[in-house]
């Protein structure tokens, strides 16, 4: 694993994005993209698993991880990200298969639809091209909330991180103490005191502050997506029902649905990174 970087223009400026690359870089290209408040660590487990065959690349959103904050909150939004990837896309310089997890998948999805793109498969994680409004309210009382206690609660350790993830990620599904344990260490980031904040920007959410959601809907661009798809579901989730799930098996889509999880399946045990594996060799 090597820890990277580019840099993309967004909003008249340039602006850093920090990525860690797997496997041989002559190998066909993997792109892992994750959901709306993680990062590309996320894919660790998945990109150890298929580094021998691919280079897989993990990108931090622009706010998370290793990447710059933006100067304008205004700017995280999802055509935002895409025009970030692009950048990435076009300095991998060939086509790539997309794994996006939620946000990321919404990515992938309007990426995949656009003229002259370069995915050649898309593995879509716990989304799909119907999103309840339900389900983004849900979100984003939860991102209003956690943007909040970001402010004024820090963390005094390691230990008191996995607590909070175990609690606001518990739909992640029946993860080891090992994997919880991966996921804290790599969700924050160190303050000069010693404390421990969560490793993206506050202002992530402040798009969705005066908007109330309404329901997605993204057919019309599921229609213009010609490349092999696999959807995930968690069999819990309430952003991809089974209904939207089973319209997208109808239209091609392999699925795979996850069970005792909601949103998202973390991809990290070896049943779900099999799959996934299988899909992109087949």
């Amino acid at each position: 694993m090597q820890h990277r970087s580019l840099r993309y223009l967004l909003g008249g400026a340039f602006h850093r994005m920090a990525y860690t690359e797997w496997g041989d870089p002559d190998a066909p290209p993997v792109l892992c993209v994750h959901g709306v408040t993680r990062n590309g660590r996320d894919f660790d487990a998945l990109a150890a698993n298929l580094s021998d065959r691919f280079r897989v690349i993990c990108p931090d959103l622009p706010g998370r991880g290793g990447s710059d904050w933006l100067p304008d909150p205004m700017l995280y939004q999802a055509q935002h990200y895409v025009t970030a990837l692009a950048h990435l896309l076009a300095a991998i310089g060939r086509d790539t298969i997309w794994i996006g997890t939620s946000l990321g998948g919404i990515c992938g999805m309007v990426t995949a639809a656009t003229p002259g793109n370069p995915v050649a498969k898309l593995v879509l994680n716990d989304i799909g091209p119907f999103i309840p409004a339900e389900a983004l309210a849900r979100i984003r009382t939860y991102m209003l909330a956690s943007s909040e206690s970001q402010r004024t609660q820090f963390f005094a350790d390691q230990d008191a991180v996995e607590r909070y993830l175990r609690l606001v990620h518990a739909q992640f599904g029946p993860l080891t103490d090992a994997q919880w344990a991966h996921l804290a260490r790599h969700s924050t980031r160190v303050l000069p005191d010693g404390r421990l904040a969560l490793h993206y920007d506050p202002a992530i959410v402040e798009p969705l502050r005066d908007h109330q959601p309404v329901a997605v809907d993204l057919w019309p661009l599921w229609a213009r997506i010609q490349v092999p798809i696999m959807a995930i579901a968690g069999a819990n989730s309430d952003l991809l029902l089974p209904e939207t799930l089973a319209r997208m098996a109808a239209s091609g889509a392999h699925t795979l649905v996850v069970p005792d999880t909601g949103h998202a399946p973390a991809l990290m045990d070896d049943a779900q990174i099999a799959a996934v594996r299988a899909f992109l060799l087949g």
